[in-house]
């Protein structure tokens, strides 16, 4: 008997889903990375939510008959010259859903939204392997810094909305002062 992918509706993360998405986070990291991890991103989402702009703040979210499957947060990444780039940090897939392409299709959305906004630049911090589905590709700090220091230099990911290739930008990046931490990076 041949199972199909449940249906997922996509759209724009709206604050009354705060509780229910840092849940998502706390949980699914917990069943991944143990307990303490769990707890990490559960409290870098609530900072996301409570502490940034919300004109800065782009998060996505699928859901499925009302239930939360998915969520992911965009923030502007600044440098000195003008350029609208944004960090996808941190994404989650509720446990019983992942390997069934959630999360690569929700990146796909929030990627999509954002260029129809004007963004030129993306990037992210995580597995080659999985963000490379999605069109992120390895980023030399060459090319452009990370904000903090990176413990894993292999997952400086980027990808460029205008063109195949990214751009070199010499300064270095702010990123939300909820990421602003080096326990993230």
């Amino acid at each position: 008997m041949k199972t199909t992918a449940p249906v997922m509706n996509f759209h724009s993360f709206d604050q009354q889903q705060a509780a229910d998405v840092e849940q998502l986070f706390g949980q699914v990291f917990s069943d991944s990375e143990g307990e303490a991890e769990g707890q990490l991103l559960a409290t870098l989402v609530n900072e996301l939510i409570t502490t940034t702009k919300a004109a800065d703040l782009k998060g996505f979210v699928a859901s499925d008959d009302q239930l939360l499957i998915a969520a992911i947060f965009f923030t502007p990444l600044k440098f000195q010259q003008p350029i609208q780039a944004f960090l996808l940090s941190p994404v989650a897939v509720k446990t019983s859903h992942q390997g069934q392409g959630i999360g690569q299709q929700l990146i796909k959305f929030g990627i999509e939204q954002l260029k129809q906004q004007g963004a030129e630049l993306l990037i992210t911090y995580g597995d080659p392997n999985f963000y490379g589905k999605t069109g992120f590709q390895s980023l030399p700090e060459s090319v452009i810094q990370a904000p903090l220091a990176l413990s894993y230099p292999h997952g400086w990911l980027g990808q460029s909305l205008l063109s195949d290739t990214i751009p070199t930008i010499s300064d270095k990046p702010s990123c939300v002062q909820a990421l602003n931490n080096p326990i993230y990076w």
